[in-house]
């Protein structure tokens, strides 16, 4: 058997905080309890939002705080071309429907749904779920559509894929000290999830679980925040014909507020500390890993 695999897949759109480095020093410490290899994934098909400075920001921050890595690094804006071709089985599947919303209009539909008394239901992050307004548009509407022009995204037809599970889907959690369970995925809850994105022929969803196929990775240590999306994750892996690591979604570390350290709130930096004279050691003390 292979080495199990880890990876630690910062987004380079800020600078790390303490969050960040509490994920990259437990997969660190699980990699080396398991006898692993731990592997850095880069995640930036957020094309607009990426900066160069933020990809060497995050590669000094993690040097300094003393994580080292197998292998070379994968950048996932460097596979654009894999994506597509996944995303292009899906669709050659009838799995997927391009989708001409905005998110203006996809608003707008679900609040005047709610106006009228029908709540909306929502997705495990609080979002509305897609009301399906393009599932229905007939073929020779989209092909015009689509050659006029007009932007849209690839969003997977839940049903449709469902109806293609011959057999129930589960995720396989495992805790630090390697005991593992077997739950029940709910991929239903997501809706018609978007599978591609405007700009590029991806979305989060399905380059992470295309990434770790091919990165062999048999053990995801993500975020608590990321544990929903589990279910979204092992039905595209069936659907694509990938294998499915173990999982394990570690507490978050959160300010003095009780939310969750974020780039967008401007959360105190990796870089910020080191200014102050934080020392490295100080900081795996700090997130109890001394």
């Amino acid at each position: 058997m292979s080495r199990p695999a880890l990876r630690f897949a910062p987004s380079p759109n800020g600078r790390l905080h303490l969050g960040h480095a509490f994920s990259a020093l437990t997969n660190a410490r699980i990699a080396d309890d398991l006898g692993g290899r731990l592997l850095l994934r880069i995640e930036d098909i957020d094309l607009g939002r990426t900066r160069p400075a933020f990809v060497q920001g995050l590669l000094d921050d993690l040097a300094w705080l003393g994580v080292s890595f197998d292998g070379p690094v994968r950048r996932q804006s460097e596979h654009f071309s894999d994506y597509a071709r996944a995303r292009d089985a899906l669709a050659g599947r009838k799995l997927l429907y391009p989708c001409f919303c905005s998110r203006g209009r996809i608003a707008a539909a679900v609040a005047e749904r709610e106006a009228s008394g029908v709540a909306a239901a929502r997705d495990p992050d609080g979002a509305p779920l897609y009301p399906g307004t393009c599932r229905a548009l007939s073929g020779d509407e989209v092909r015009a559509r689509i050659q006029a022009g007009a932007p849209h995204t690839w969003r997977l037809d839940g049903a449709a894929a469902l109806a293609q599970v011959t057999a129930p889907l589960v995720i396989r959690r495992f805790a630090p000290d390697g005991a593992e369970e077997t739950v029940p995925a709910d991929p239903a809850r997501w809706g018609d999830a978007v599978i591609a994105r405007r700009d590029v022929p991806t979305s989060y969803h399905l380059a992470v679980v295309w990434d770790d196929a091919e990165q062999d990775i048999s053990h995801v240590v993500r975020g608590q925040d990321l544990a929903a999306a589990t279910d979204l994750h092992v039905l595209l892996q069936h659907l694509l014909g990938l294998p499915s690591p173990a999982y394990h979604h570690h507490g978050l570390i959160r300010d003095e507020t009780g939310d969750k350290l974020a780039k967008s709130k401007g959360s105190e930096s990796l870089a910020d500390l080191r200014s102050r004279g934080i020392t490295p050691s100080a900081i795996r003390s700090m997130l109890g890993f001394a």
